[in-house]
């Protein structure tokens, strides 16, 4: 397999494996120009007047909610499909994520809903762009600004998504990313908020070090600060960060392949009775194309699971996002009492969906053979 660039894959790597040498043969570890570095790197990709990179995407969430003040008695609104990081990052405050549905050609949260949801206690908005598909932040926005609500966007799929030609994570407050293996780029783990919002990203800056009030470079003698608020080790290390500065150089490229391979599989999965995809991004808005989910019709959702194993047999790796709406994960439900009936589009998708690879070390080749492999899958279970 072949890297966007031309070069084998494995050798794509090299300038994350010389940059992760550097670090471990330099002085420094932790609290490090490197990871400065990282950030503006990051800034530089999104135009972003603030960026943090923090240990992963959770973190992140927690560290904005606690820069509000979020906490007991306050409420979210968060759509139920989605990574159950995007609930428990408001549960970690002590306050209550509202789950709402979510749009049935997109599966981004659904505007109507999230107005008809926001009661006295709602202190803010937690959106997903779904597969790396923008959500309508106008819309989210005007919502927001006229109950004065906080917007958090929740990116960790969305690394190079836009929206009217603006990066997402720069919509509403401020933005979230994950860096996990799977996702656009990685650091191994890792994360990175955004913000256009100086005072926001000082306190959360000084939230994710311990709340203290002198990072190391800053302070004139060594090992002398205060603490002047209750803060986290939500911190990202100068490894960490090498391979983000790699990677994010390399981000045009993996993005291309990408939006090439997504276009590739969509065509040639169009011919295939039984299995629709989601709706095209309107004109306004441009996907990051993390992956292609199809969804079966109803005959076939109960032989799913047969085939995912068929298309796994012929070395095509599946997913599903999500397995349940995470209102139906046994935390949220024994705890609010909530059923498959509250959300039902959520758990239709939930139950429709397998998700199908797109990533930059695939080629066009690659994608004709998992529709091949879809189409006789599909045909050998009906």
């Amino acid at each position: 397999m072949q890297h966007p660039s031309g070069r084998r894959w494995e050798e794509s790597r090299n300038e994350e494996r010389a940059a992760v040498l550097k670090v471990l043969n330099g002085p420094t570890l932790v609290h490090g120009p490197v990871a400065k570095e990282f950030e503006q790197s990051f800034a530089a990709f999104t135009e972003a007047p603030h960026a943090l990179a923090v240990s992963s995407c959770t973190a992140g969430m927690h560290l904005a909610y606690m820069a509000i003040g979020l906490s007991v008695d306050d409420e979210v609104i968060v759509p139920a499909q989605t990574h159950a990081a995007t609930a428990h990052a408001v549960e970690f405050c002590g306050a209550k994520a509202v789950f709402v549905d979510v749009e049935a050609l997109s599966g981004n949260i659904d505007p109507v809903q999230v107005e008809a949801a926001i009661t006295s206690r709602t202190k803010a908005i937690a959106v997903v762009h779904y597969l790396g598909l923008p959500v309508d932040m106008a819309e989210i926005s005007r919502i927001a600004g006229k109950h004065g609500l906080f917007v958090l966007e929740d990116c960790a799929l969305g690394i190079g998504s836009r929206y009217q030609g603006t990066h997402v994570g720069l919509l509403g407050d401020v933005g979230c990313y994950s860096f996990y293996p799977v996702k656009q780029m990685t650091t191994a783990e890792g994360g990175m908020v955004i913000t256009r919002d100086a005072q926001l990203a000082d306190k959360i800056s000084r939230l994710r070090a311990f709340g203290v009030d002198r990072h190391h470079g800053q302070r004139a003698h060594p090992g002398i600060y205060d603490v002047t608020m209750l803060g986290y080790n939500y911190r990202m290390n100068e490894i960490e960060a090498a391979i983000g500065i790699e990677q994010v150089k390399k981000l045009p490229a993996i993005l291309m392949a990408r939006e090439r391979n997504f276009g590739s599989l969509t065509s040639a999965l169009a011919q295939i009775d039984g299995i629709t995809q989601f709706a095209p991004p309107p004109d306004d808005r441009v996907s990051s194309f993390y992956c292609l989910s199809v969804l079966l019709e109803q005959s076939l959702r109960q032989k799913r699971w047969e085939i995912v194993d068929l298309l796994n047999r012929n070395g095509i790796g599946t997913s599903v996002y999500y397995p349940r709406p995470v209102s139906m994960m046994t935390y949220y439900r024994e705890k609010y009492g909530y059923s498959e009936k509250d959300y039902p589009i959520a758990y239709d998708i939930s139950e429709a969906t397998i998700s199908l690879p797109v990533g930059p070390h695939l080629s066009g080749d690659d994608m004709i053979y998992v529709a091949k492999k879809v189409s006789e899958a599909v045909e050998a279970v009906r």
